[in-house]
Parts: structure tokens; sequence; C-alpha cells
């Protein structure tokens, strides 16, 4: 296996950064650290990229961006927050999208890679199995991710996912449903809708209620009431509420719920996450969790700054997210039998942390 820049800061005990600065030259590394980072560069035959060098020596005065797709505003939010940022320090940008895919994300950052890009503001399926994020550690190339869930020794500019979810059950309980369900894209291709399922299902079960329906589909769906069809065959046993993982599932959960004569929010209610304009000026209006998308494109932008004078390791920030209740949420429907609304009883199957 090759070794990559973090084998050697774990080796030597150092940051990835301070190892940056000792193959780079940007920053003197000092006495018995530097000791330490030629001997595990020794030790583990790592042998920098030369792409990862040049832009040391040599900037492009360009930052590239890898999104997972521009058909979901959220993103483009955070793309302005970037494009305002790195106007005002005089870089230009270099946008383009994975797909959802990991494979897509490793062409995406070779293709920034050839292009020398200084840094790179991205977002990944899984940070804890990404070879794009490899990639990057050995090439050297500064990078920060945005909307992931925090990943040791990397900077991320993100909210509390878990926390989010759970609150969205707290919300809907506090509304009297008790049958919950939740759309959402697909987990293996995003580690936030992940921890969002995760803090909801444990809500629920905190409430001591049944374990809400849990249903993937592809981020990209249009028409998903061939979906939701059979789980609102019988609206007696279906979910009063469905949390999605994002706004533009959520969107399309109430488009397939209107084609199947079901009313938002008469008899069922919806929340969505991420907070995009569309969703206040939609009839009834989005119930959402909001991030603050274009502020968190903009802090992603001043780290990458810092670290590319040197003057920062990688560290993430937890950006406050803020739920709004809009109209697609309402009471559960008095109508729903008693029997169907009880607590279940407590069982000692472990729920997802």
């Amino acid at each position: 296996m090759v070794a990559t820049i973090r084998d050697v800061a774990k080796l030597a005990n150092v940051s990835v950064a301070t190892v940056s600065r000792y193959v780079n030259g940007t920053r003197k590394v000092r006495g018995k650290t530097a000791e330490r980072v030629k001997f595990a560069i020794e030790e583990l035959g790592f042998r920098p990229n030369a792409v990862g060098r040049s832009l040391s020596t040599s900037t492009t005065k360009s930052i590239g961006m890898v999104i997972p797709s521009i058909s979901n505003p959220v993103f483009s939010d955070a793309v302005s927050g970037v494009s305002a940022a790195i106007r005002k320090e005089g870089y230009s940008l270099t946008l383009t999208t994975s797909q959802y895919s990991p494979e897509g994300e490793v062409d995406a950052i070779s293709t920034l890679l050839e292009n020398r890009v200084d840094g790179v503001i991205l977002t990944v399926t899984d940070p804890e199995t990404s070879k794009a994020l490899e990639l990057l550690e050995k090439s050297a190339v500064p990078f920060v991710m945005i909307y992931n869930q925090p990943s040791s020794g990397r900077a991320t500019m993100t909210v509390d996912n878990v926390a989010a979810g759970k609150e969205v059950a707290g919300e809907l309980i506090k509304l009297g449903h008790k049958r919950l369900g939740m759309v959402s894209g697909k987990f293996a291709s995003s580690d936030r809708a992940l921890a969002r399922m995760n803090g909801f299902v444990k809500g629920v079960r905190d409430a001591r209620l049944t374990a809400p329906v849990i249903c993937e589909v592809d981020f990209e769906a249009q028409d998903i009431s061939d979906v939701l069809e059979p789980m609102f065959k019988d609206m007696n046993a279906a979910p009063s509420a469905l949390f999605c993982s994002n706004d533009i599932l959520a969107i399309s959960v109430i488009g397939a719920l209107r084609r199947l004569k079901i009313a938002v929010p008469k008899e069922v209610s919806v929340i969505g996450f991420d907070g995009i304009a569309v969703g206040r000026h939609m009839y009834p209006t989005l119930a959402t969790v909001v991030q603050p998308s274009k502020e968190m494109g903009k802090a992603a932008a001043r780290n990458l700054f810092e670290r590319l004078a040197g003057g920062q390791d990688p560290q993430s920030v937890i950006l406050p997210h803020e739920f709004t209740i809009g109209e697609s949420a309402g009471p559960a429907a008095k109508h729903d039998p008693t029997d169907l609304q009880t607590q279940s009883k407590p069982t000692s199957k472990r729920s997802p942390t």
C-alpha cells in the first residue's frame, strides 16, 4: 500500500499541515518535530506528489469545488458563499459535480489536480472511506469539507445532523404524531442523510414510539408516487408524518401525496431539511431544518485561505441550524385510531447511533 501524508503525520505524531509544510518548504519545521517527520517519511517510503509540491511554490489563484449535484439549490447556496469569499482574495472558482458517486469524486479531484488548483472545497459521500480525500492528502493540496460529518484531522464546515434529526422527531411528536416515517436519499451516497436518520430514529425511540418506517430513494428522483403508494394503501396504518432528508425530496413527496389524493398537512405532515428558498414560496410552505449554506461556504473559504497561508491546522466547525415550522406540518389527524397511537413497549433492540 502506498503511504499517504496522513500515514506520515500519524507516525510522526504531528498534523497533516505540519508534514505538508515540511515537504513543501512553505514554512520552516524546526528541531525534533522536523526529525520525527523526516524519520516517518523515510520509514514509510513516502513520496510527495509532484503536483502537490508545485502548487506550494507557484499558485494558480484558483480554488476547486466539488459538489454532489447542481440540481439541489442547497449546494448552489454554498457555491455562492465560496465564490463571494474567494473573489475578495483575487481567486477564481473551478466547479464540478460528482453525482453522489465516489468514483465521480475521484474523477473530479483528479481533474482539479491536473488543473493545478491551489486548494479544494468539497462534499463527499463518506469521509471515512473516501478515495478522493486520500488522493488530496497524498498530493498535499489543502482542502475543506462542507456538509459532511466531521472526520478526524480534516477540516469540516457542517451542522449537527444527528441533533437536527432528533429535533424533527420531537417537533412531530409535540404535534401529536405517533406513526412516523422518513423518506431519504440513499444512505450509501450521503453520510449526512444517514446521520439525520440516526437522530430521527433516536428521537422516536426515546419517546417509546414504534420505530419509524424508512424509505430510501434516488437523490435525483422526480416522481416517487410509486414508492409511496404501497406505504399509504391503508391510511389507518400509514405514517401520519414524514421527515425527508432534504427539501427537494420533501417537495417531491408533497407532489406525490397530492397525486395519491392525500392532503398535506391535513392527512400527512411533511418536513424537509436544508431551508432552500423555494420552500418558502410553495403551498403549503415547507416546514424544514434550515442550515446556513452560504455562511458554510464562506467559512470553508476562510479556513482554506488560512491554511494556504500556513497559519492554521485543519479545524472543524459546527454551525447552528434552525427548525422552521411551515404549513406542511400540522397536528396529527384526529381520526387516527387510538390503538395505533398508543406507545409501544420498550424493547431490548439497540437503536442506531
